[in-house]
C-alpha cells in the first residue's frame, strides 16, 4: 500500500487530500474496537466531491485513514485548538469523545506511524508545493475537509455549510479568503470564516503568504453531500451537484487570482 496518492498537474492550485482515505493494516484493524471499525471520522467521498472540478489541479491524498495517524496534525501532536475537545495525532477517541481502541496504540507504535504515513504525506506535498512554487512563482495550497455537522463533543449546534479557515488571516493573502467567502456567500448557504474551524496543521504549518505559498482549509458540512450522516455515509450526486458548481467556481477563480500573488 502506498502512502499517498500523487496526481501532478500545472495549475497553481493543489488540492490536499488527508482525511479521505481508509486503509488500515490488518494489525490495527485488529486492536480497534466495533466503534472505531465504522471510520465514522472519515472524510467521506471529499475526493469524489472535487474530482474534475479544476483540470491541471495537482492532489495529493492521503490513502491511509485518520485512525492510523492524522495527517493533518502536527508530528509534535500539540493541539490546535488548545482548551477545546479535540482528537490527536493518533486519536484514541473518535469524534464523539468515544474509545475506540481495544489496545491502545503505545508511543512506539506512533513513532513507527509517523515514519511510515504522515512523513510520506508531508514530503509529497510539500514536493508538490515546491515544484508547483518554481513553475508559477506562487503556490495555492487548498486544504479539502468534511465533517459531521453535529457533533456534540466539539461545538455547539449545527456546522455552517462553508467552514473556511486561514488561521485568522495568516496563512494566505487577504484576496484568498473575500475571493472564496464572496462565492459562498453569495450561494445563501450558512458559511463562516475561522469559526470553530481555524485551519488544521497543515494550513498553518505551510501558509507562507510572504514567500509565494498561501494555504487555506474549506471545510464542509457533510450534510452538504451525503444522504445521511451516519452508516454508510453514501454519496448523494443530487445533492453534492450544486455544491461542486460551488467549488468548481472557487477553484477556477482562485486559479486566476494566483497571477496576482507572485511574492
Amino acid at each position: 500500500m502506498t502512502p499517498v496518492e500523487i496526481c501532478e498537474g500545472d495549475s497553481p492550485v493543489i488540492l490536499g487530500l488527508p482525511h479521505t482515505g481508509t486503509f488500515l493494516p490488518a494489525e490495527i484493524v485488529a486492536r480497534l474496537n466495533a466503534r472505531g471499525q465504522l471510520l465514522a471520522d472519515t472524510d467521506w467521498h471529499i475526493h469524489r466531491l472535487y474530482d474534475g472540478l479544476l483540470p491541471g489541479a495537482t492532489t495529493v491524498r492521503a490513502t491511509f485513514h485518520r485512525y492510523v495517524i492524522d495527517a493533518n496534525r502536527g508530528p509534535d501532536d500539540a493541539s490546535l485548538y488548545p482548551g477545546q475537545n479535540t482528537t490527536g495525532l493518533v486519536p484514541l477517541t473518535d469524534f464523539d469523545g468515544r474509545p475506540i481502541w481495544t489496545e491502545p496504540p503505545t508511543e512506539d507504535d506512533i513513532a513507527d506511524r509517523r515514519v511510515r504515513y504522515h512523513a510520506p504525506y508531508h514530503a509529497a506535498l510539500s514536493a508538490q508545493i515546491d515544484r508547483i512554487r518554481t513553475r508559477h512563482g506562487v503556490a495555492i495550497l487548498y486544504d479539502c475537509h468534511s465533517i459531521r455537522s453535529h457533533i456534540p463533543f466539539l461545538f455547539d449546534g449545527t456546522l455552517p455549510d462553508f467552514n473556511i479557515g486561514t488561521n485568522l488571516g495568516a496563512t494566505c493573502d487577504p484576496r484568498i479568503q473575500n475571493v472564496v467567502s464572496d462565492i459562498v456567500k453569495a450561494t445563501g448557504r450558512t458559511w463562516v470564516l475561522n469559526g470553530r474551524f481555524k485551519g488544521g496543521w497543515t494550513t498553518r504549518h505551510y501558509g507562507d503568504p510572504r514567500n509565494g505559498v498561501h494555504a487555506i482549509q474549506m471545510e464542509l458540512a457533510q450534510a452538504t453531500h451525503l444522504t445521511q450522516e451516519s452508516p454508510p455515509f453514501d454519496y448523494d450526486p443530487e445533492k453534492a451537484a450544486p455544491l461542486r458548481a460551488t467549488l468548481a467556481d472557487i477553484l477556477h477563480q482562485l486559479a486566476a487570482l494566483a497571477a496576482d500573488l507572485k511574492a
